[in-house]
């Protein structure tokens, strides 16, 4: 499949470009090192339309498609996957509430999403990995509101500084397991919730991990999502664009690692010449680029396919799954070009070779990507 751009589309990511290499590239390692964003950085991302890109312009977004996010999230990552981090997960809330949510809670959430505001999505808990169904984080009715209580962790873009609300998958009804469970819009200052342990990670250390904590939280049952007993549903729905997100963030990252390979090949000289002028090199650059051109069409495909309403779960089941371990891969070899060079903090692989090995892992590890892709085949879809 093809993909020929518009000029507005290409005007969208030749923004996001820019921005990376003026504004993420210089203060990258900085925030790697400091595990946290750059103050003010946020705010930033915010102000040039990216944590609202995928929100309608009637209130207050971009509007963009969704093969111009996935581009978008690519050329961030390229430079800095910590931010690609916080933007797709963002505009995954974004979705979700846009699919899901009442005028009210898209009045408030969206609006408050582009422009500065940031979301996150907390399915995951201690005993509830890969096994969603086996969470214990409960919603009692009381009157008008829920009340809340249970732990979840792993919970990107919740930190102690960054995170202003959750759209939260809890039980409102345990007897019916994943029929009883709920999607719930909980604020950061709401009485009872709280921020836990923020992690402290081997990659993507910029951005924000946490663990949160919900004591008697007390949420007005206006607060929910679409109806009681829907929430797992939403959640798996969502996760399909999610996956597409994070796919993005490996091909970017891939990329990233591909320049910083040959740009190292170029300047480096042994016996003579750069190392570039080795076949045996030459053939590694030669993969790294097929390989994450192949994730690259992978991701925008099913991108595509979603902005058409289609049924992507094995498509983006797909993207994730290849475009993740390849992220892995190619990063591997870049470091390998780098020689014991890329191994040190002088040069940008070694951060990127770091946070690629997240991306097999959340929003589903590769095992379950392709649980869900061979049920697909298996099922004939």
């Amino acid at each position: 499949m093809s993909f020929i751009l518009t000029k507005e589309q290409k005007m969208i990511i030749q923004l996001a470009k820019s921005f990376a290499e003026k504004e993420l590239a210089p203060i990258a390692e900085e925030m790697d090192k400091n595990a946290k964003f750059a103050p003010g950085l946020v705010q930033k991302v915010a102000d040039i339309g990216l944590l609202g890109m995928n929100i309608p312009t009637e209130y207050g977004g971009a509007g963009v498609d969704e093969v111009t996010k996935a581009l978008v999230i690519m050329e961030i990552a390229k430079v800095d996957a910590s931010v690609a981090e916080l933007i797709a997960v963002h505009t995954l809330t974004n979705d979700i509430i846009m699919r899901n949510g009442t005028e009210e809670q898209k009045e408030k959430y969206l609006r408050w999403g582009a422009t500065g505001g940031v979301g996150a999505f907390a399915l995951t808990e201690p005993n509830a990995g890969s096994d969603a169904a086996a969470a214990r984080t409960k919603a009692v009715v009381d009157g008008d509101d829920y009340i809340i209580n249970g732990t979840k962790c792993f919970i990107s873009n919740m930190g102690a500084e960054e995170g202003d609300y959750v759209i939260l998958i809890a039980l409102t009804d345990p007897a019916k397991k994943t029929k009883g469970m709920s999607a719930i819009i909980v604020d950061r200052t709401t009485p009872g919730f709280e921020i836990g342990k923020v992690e402290d990670k081997m990659g993507l250390r910029a951005a924000p991990v946490s663990e949160l904590v919900f004591s008697d939280c007390r949420v007005p049952r206006t607060q929910l999502l679409g109806k009681e007993g829907r929430g797992f549903m939403i959640a798996m729905a969502g996760l399909d664009g999610g996956r597409i997100g994070m796919a993005s963030q490996g091909v970017g990252i891939a990329e990233g690692a591909i320049e910083s390979a040959v740009a190292y090949s170029k300047q480096r000289v042994q016996f003579g010449k750069p190392i570039n002028a080795n076949q045996g090199l030459q053939w590694y650059l030669a993969d790294m680029a097929t390989r994450t051109e192949a994730a690259k069409m992978l991701t925008l495909n099913a991108a595509d396919r979603r902005q058409h309403g289609e049924d992507i779960g094995k498509l983006a089941a797909m993207a994730k799954y290849y475009a993740s371990e390849n992220a892995v891969w190619v990063t591997n070899k870049s470091l390998q070009i780098h020689g014991g060079y890329g191994y040190m903090k002088d040069y940008a692989i070694e951060r990127q070779y770091r946070d690629a090995r997240i991306v097999p892992l959340y929003e589903g590890t590769s095992e379950v990507q392709k649980m869900v892709i061979s049920r697909a085949v298996i099922n004939g879809k």
